[in-house]
């Protein structure tokens, strides 16, 4: 079992910028992939980031290639998201995950509560 805690949303303006933390606890956490998601209001919980056990590897989907940049810190169990440039189609809850190593939410066996991101136009 692993929790996660997401922190760090909030308001910001178009092209600001925000940093996501996720706190992992209970089993290791840096046996895990971890992957960030977000869902806007109506629509499907999408891909964002993912991020290898290592940290040798990334992956980011298209829309937030060059802007977003994924990171973990093992040794202190957590994750974050920066989020450079921001656009107001970033609005969303976003969520951190933590299970195999890919772009499918399917793969995810844990998820945070969400934290919310509003970017303002």
């Amino acid at each position: 079992q692993v929790q996660l805690v997401e922190t760090g949303g909030g308001l910001v303006q178009e092209g600001g910028s925000l940093r996501l933390s996720c706190a992992a606890s209970g089993r290791t956490f840096s046996n895990y992939a971890m992957g960030w998601f977000r869902q806007a209001p109506g629509k499907e919980r999408e891909f964002v980031a993912a991020i290898n056990w290592s940290a040798t590897s990334t992956y980011y989907a298209d829309s937030v290639k060059g802007r977003f940049t994924i990171s973990r810190a093992n040794a202190e169990n957590r994750g974050y998201l920066q989020m450079n440039s921001l656009k107001p189609e970033d609005t969303a809850v976003y969520y951190c995950a933590a299970g195999g190593y890919g772009s499918n939410l399917e793969e995810y066996d844990y998820w945070g509560q969400g934290t919310r991101v509003t970017v303002s136009s």
